[in-house]
């Protein structure tokens, strides 16, 4: 059921007399019943094509394995000790909100972000969960739905010769690709960790030896290779690879762009600040890129899979996140980038309300929480609930399918959007849910 504020698209298989007449004042503005279906065809959709709203880049923090939301952003400080955790709830900077004592740094910050309490779905398995996180899709055995990233670069392209969608370190799982669009709306890999010594992005820089007219030389003899074989073959690899070699070329002869991946040019009390690690280098990072121009990036930080001993895995993971975290969110609100930005944490689902019988928690899906900013979201706010045990939605339930019509929504793209899949199939950019207008500023 579409509860979406945008209005439903005409579908082909409807017949009334309602709908024919809709086509026919299509007709008025230039467009005839043929024009019409031939769009359909194409997928062109012109008449719900994507502007750029509020939010004009996206980075999602994707932390894999299954956070806990009981150790983590809606803490049980009155439940009995072997549903409360091993650690205290602690005030955070809006009165009445607690988060679990390791995320001091975050409580500073909670002015600025909104806190989702009630994220839920059905999927228990690490594959299908993180499937529904990254797509705004239950899995289906018949159809690869493109990642988030992937409709963000099919809809808006490339800005200021960077890749519309980068992940970084790598590319986390394969629902963060293309799906069943074009493999030229893909990820643009970092391929190493911004936190090593000597970090370099793969494939940025021009080959020992090769100077730039060798370059050019180089690229208009592939240019001649290509139209060859698009004038023989129809392809989908080969209008990619097209793709991707205008858009590795624009980058590679952009000094501007280069510049973007270049982490050294930070300053050392902003790189400290952000912390030397993983954590603070990977969102630091994330922050160049969306103030270049990038569209959507793709961090992964840690493994959540605590099964055992969640007091002390939760301790090694959490302070470097926390740390990096706030000082991003902070840092991005310095700069002016906040309300432009839509930064989002999540996990594939939560964990178990009970701690198990060796001190960790399970696969738990039914509630979880999550953190959304900037991009339109509002300031200081906390989304639903879960109940007093952390087992279930106890108000406004997040569905996954809400999550990414509201995220679409800040970016200026209708998910009720058809684009074509294999066949010729109109597919809908998500195909259930509603904007959550309460998490809107």
């Amino acid at each position: 059921m579409n509860k979406s504020p945008y209005p439903k698209p005409f579908s082909l298989g409807s017949h009334s007399r309602r709908g024919f007449l809709q086509v026919g004042v299509l007709s008025g503005l230039g467009l005839s019943l043929g024009d019409f279906f031939k769009m359909k065809a194409r997928g062109d959709q012109k008449f719900y094509e994507s502007k750029e709203g509020k939010a004009k880049s996206v980075i999602h923090i994707f932390l894999p394995g299954g956070m806990a939301h009981q150790e983590s952003f809606d803490p049980k400080p009155l439940a009995p000790s072997e549903y409360r955790g091993p650690y205290a709830a602690i005030n955070s900077k809006v009165d009445g909100v607690q988060l679990s004592e390791l995320w001091k740094n975050t409580a500073g910050i909670t002015d600025k972000i909104s806190i989702c309490r009630s994220m839920t779905h059905g999927e228990a398995a690490h594959e299908r969960g993180t499937h529904n996180m990254f797509t705004g899709y239950r899995p289906s055995p018949a159809l690869q739905y493109p990642s988030i990233g992937s409709v963000v670069s099919h809809e808006f392209g490339t800005r200021k010769s960077l890749p519309p969608y980068v992940c970084i370190p790598s590319v986390p799982n394969e629902f963060a690709g293309s799906g069943y669009l074009s493999t030229a709306y893909g990820p643009f890999s970092l391929g190493s960790d911004p936190a090593d010594a000597g970090f370099k992005v793969q494939d940025l820089s021009l080959p020992g030896g090769i100077t730039e007219d060798r370059f050019n030389r180089r690229r208009s003899i592939l240019q001649s290779v290509d139209d060859h074989f698009k004038a023989t073959e129809k392809s989908d690899k080969i209008s990619a690879m097209d793709t991707f070699y205008q858009d590795a070329y624009k980058l590679i002869s952009s000094p501007e762009a280069r510049e973007s991946f270049n982490i050294a040019a930070e300053k050392p009390e902003v790189r400290d600040a952000y912390g030397r690690n993983p954590a603070g280098q990977r969102l630091l990072m994330a922050r160049r890129l969306v103030e270049s121009g990038v569209r959507f990036v793709s961090v992964t930080y840690g493994g959540w899979d605590h099964h055992d001993n969640i007091k002390d895995q939760m301790a090694n993971n959490v302070p470097a996140f926390d740390q990096a975290y706030a000082r991003l969110i902070t840092d991005l609100d310095e700069r002016g980038l906040l309300d432009s930005t839509l930064v989002m944490v999540s996990s594939e689902f939560g964990r178990t309300p009970k701690i198990n019988a060796t001190g960790g928690r399970d696969h738990f899906p039914t509630v979880f929480s999550i953190l959304l900013a900037g991009g339109g979201i509002k300031r200081g706010y906390v989304h639903g609930s879960s109940d007093a045990l952390g087992a279930a939605p106890e108000n406004d339930p997040l569905y996954v399918g809400d999550l990414a019509f509201t995220v679409y929504n800040q970016l200026g793209i209708n998910a009720d959007k058809e684009l074509m899949a294999p066949g010729s199939r109109p597919i809908e950019i998500v195909g259930e849910g509603k904007v959550v207008t309460d998490l809107i500023a």
